[in-house]
């Protein structure tokens, strides 16, 4: 593991502390904030604001299959996408990675694997890189085996999802778009078709199946949700049977419900980018706009975090400091997380510095070890003597 930084005070940047953006100075020191005298840097001109927490980003299938057929070795794909994590300033994140009938990727077997690898490479890694585990409801079968991979990884987070309906519609009314996801399965469509009845006939076991995880769950202290509720009544299913996290609801009743309940939304950032969602499921800024919103997350584009929050506060939506709580603050409260998402003594020095005027990205601290480092600031860290000795020590 990379160790922290020696202490380092950082002066004069405008910091996000609660709703105000003000100047004061922190010192990072064995991997928190603190107080105290140490080697400065000047961050005039710049922003000090918390790391970012992605609770659901999938982008990362691009750096282990930048093209369908061409799979990469998993362990430095996923080094990459510890880079690039942080050079977007996200400094938690949770990989999300299907455990589903479908195959290819998103099968069990492809799941442990990735597991195993970010085992593997954890020690080198610069931000902290989990796994949410994305279970397909319709799999009773594989229960003992997801439980014992969850156990011997450390899985704290999985969201149920439900692909059976359109499965189900794509397989009766667009042999297209069923030919086109069997292909990015790596399969032939009568093999996939076969796993679709499979996991149909699998339905009567269902709900006595995911009443027996929600169980298990429960006893492994895990945090569990759901994924693409649908209506307003599936959310009050799930809610009931615990998972208590609704994610990428496709219909505001979804949310609505949720919100009655007590339960956090997720929402993906390059809906807002967008403007709207791409499968045309709800606008993620109008459930912002309402209040129905709790927190953003990467989806399939890690920019588009930072860029959600900077994008809500210009339109007005949301002052700045609770646009970038969505993608800080809201996330780390979700997951129990109460050593981050905010920038106050004896917290994680989990922090991004962002240029003011450009709104770039140029450092990023994880823990206090240095995860990115470019532009101007660059610059002025290694033009303090005392800062540069205090990077080269790292």
């Amino acid at each position: 593991m990379t160790r922290p930084l020696p202490p380092l005070r950082l002066t004069h940047g405008a910091v996000l502390t609660g709703p105000t953006l003000e100047e004061r100075a922190l010192t990072l020191a064995c991997g928190r904030l603190t107080e105290g005298p140490a080697p400065e840097v000047d961050l005039s001109g710049y922003l000090v604001l918390p790391g970012i927490i992605d609770l659901h980003g999938d982008g990362f299938e691009h750096q282990i299959a930048p093209r369908s057929s061409a799979q990469l070795p998993l362990a430095p794909a996923l080094s990459a996408v510890d880079r690039d994590a942080a050079a977007h300033g996200v400094t938690t994140l949770w990989l999300a990675q299907g455990w589903s009938w479908e195959g290819g990727r998103r099968d069990p077997d492809f799941a442990e694997a990735l597991l195993a690898a970010l085992s593997e490479v954890r020690p080198s890694l610069l931000t902290d890189m989990r796994v949410q585990l994305r279970c397909e409801t319709h799999m009773p079968e594989s229960a003992e085996r997801m439980l014992a991979a969850i156990r011997r990884w450390g899985i704290d987070y999985v969201v149920f999802n439900n692909h059976m309906q359109e499965a189900e519609l794509w397989l009766a009314e667009r042999p297209q778009a069923l030919a086109s996801w069997a292909e990015k399965r790596g399969q032939t469509v009568e093999a996939f078709t076969a796993r679709i009845l499979a996991a149909r006939d699998a339905a009567p076991r269902v709900p006595r199946h995911l009443c027996n995880l929600a169980r298990a769950f429960d006893d492994l202290g895990l945090r569990y949700g759901s994924h693409d509720d649908p209506d307003g009544e599936t959310r009050e299913r799930m809610h009931i049977l615990g998972a208590t996290i609704c994610e990428f609801p496709t219909h505001a009743s979804a949310a609505k419900v949720a919100r009655a309940n007590g339960d956090p939304v997720l929402m993906g950032a390059p809906n807002v980018v967008r403007g709207g969602s791409q499968s045309g499921g709800v606008s993620a800024r109008s459930l912002v706009a309402r209040g129905l919103c709790d927190a953003l997350v990467s989806d399939y584009h890690l920019p588009c975090l930072a860029a959600a929050a900077w994008a809500l506060a210009d339109a007005g939506t949301l002052p700045f400091h609770a646009a970038w709580e969505l993608i800080s603050t809201r996330p780390a409260a979700i997951m129990g997380l109460n050593d981050r998402g905010h920038l106050s003594d004896g917290t994680r020095a989990d922090l991004v510095i962002v240029e003011a005027e450009s709104r770039r990205i140029e450092a990023t601290f994880c823990a206090g070890r240095l995860a990115h480092l470019s532009g101007a600031l660059a610059a002025r860290f290694l033009a303090r003597p005392e800062a540069a000795r205090a990077l080269a020590a790292e």
